[in-house]
Formats: C-alpha cells, structure tokens, sequence
C-alpha cells in the first residue's frame, strides 16, 4: 500500500480553499483543482475519494482554523473594547481573504447539509459565556443594550456584507480592487466607532 505524502496532501487542500473560498469557483472540478496545484487528477483522487469530500474537509479546515481563533479571542483576559476592536479585525481579515466562504455555508445549509457545521457543545458554551459578557458590558453602558446576539450579528453583518456584496458595489461605486480594499480596512475603524461608544 503505497504512503500518502502530507506536503501533496496539504498542498490539495490548499489550492482547493483558494479556489472555492478566495477566488469563488465553487464549481471548480476535480481537474480545476489539480491543474492548480500542479498534481494529476488521479493523485487527487487518491487524497480525496470525491470532490464533495474535499470541499468539505477543507471547508471544516478553514472553519475551525477560524473557530479556534475566536473562541480564544472570547476568554482573552484584557479591556473589552480591545477584544472586540480584535474580532473586528479578525472578522474583516478572514473575510476578506475568504469572501465567498459564507456563500458556501449559506448554500450548504439551504441544502440540507448543514448538520456537518452545527457548533459542538463546547463552542456554544463558549458562545453563550461571551453573550453574557456582552450583555454585563452592557449594563455597564461601556455599549449600547440591546440583545446580546443582535450585538454580535451586527458585526458580523457590518464585516461581510460588503465583501459578499464586492462585485456589485465595485460597478455600483465606480472603485478598482485596489479602492475597495482600501474602504475594507478603512472599516475596521467605522465599525468599531459604530459598535462602540
């Protein structure tokens, strides 16, 4: 039986997540993606049986890559305000290295497979803990009251709208690429003067 190499394997999914998550081809063939990554589409086959199972794995790659970094950011010991000008920042970064991430995510849920990306009880804890941080800042006046999970869809929202929205607000707004990513790290300042008092 022959060794699978971890580099060959890791250098897969690597070029896979650019080309579904920053470049948008979510219906990127197995020879796209092996073309890509300079490997034969049989050497993708031995890694990854399917298509399907590669997007997968290197969608709950990214996923928890991502999930690890904020939950981090949620117990983080320092200044509330500093933490949430951090997940700002990490919030916008992801995004706009993998804008069309949550398009996936979106799509996968409305077909019915979203059972694979449902947060483990360790992670809604997790979630529920940093609410409730939320909600104390809250009653402190450190920011404004309202619900807790409105607060985090906010930023969330005011982070990727505009980076899922880029193609049309570039034409809408008459910007090159260079422009427009100019405005999104101009926005991690906006939000965080809009989320914060």
């Amino acid at each position: 039986m022959a060794i699978k190499d971890s580099n060959t394997e890791q250098l897969i999914k690597d070029t896979a997540k650019r080309i579904f998550f920053a470049e948008g081809k979510l219906h990127a063939t197995t020879q796209d993606i092996a073309d890509a990554a300079g490997v034969s589409r049989t050497s993708l086959h031995y890694y990854f049986r399917s298509r399907d199972l590669l997007l997968k794995q290197v969608f709950n790659d990214a996923l928890t890559g991502l999930t690890k970094q904020l939950y981090a950011l949620m117990e983080a010991e320092m200044d509330f305000k500093e933490k949430i000008r951090q997940l700002i920042d990490l919030f916008l970064t992801e995004t706009i290295a993998f804008p069309y991430r949550e398009i996936f995510l979106i799509t996968e849920m409305l077909d019915g497979d979203a059972d694979i990306y449902v947060q483990k009880e360790k992670g809604a804890s997790k979630m529920a803990a940093f609410l409730k941080q939320i909600e104390a800042e809250m009653e402190m006046g450190t920011i404004s009251k309202m619900d807790p999970t409105q607060f985090m869809m906010n930023i969330m929202a005011l982070n990727s709208h505009p980076l899922v929205m880029r193609p049309l607000h570039k034409q809408m707004f008459n910007l090159t690429d260079a422009e427009y990513m100019k405005k999104m790290d101009e926005r991690k300042k906006i939000i965080c003067d809009l989320i914060l008092k």
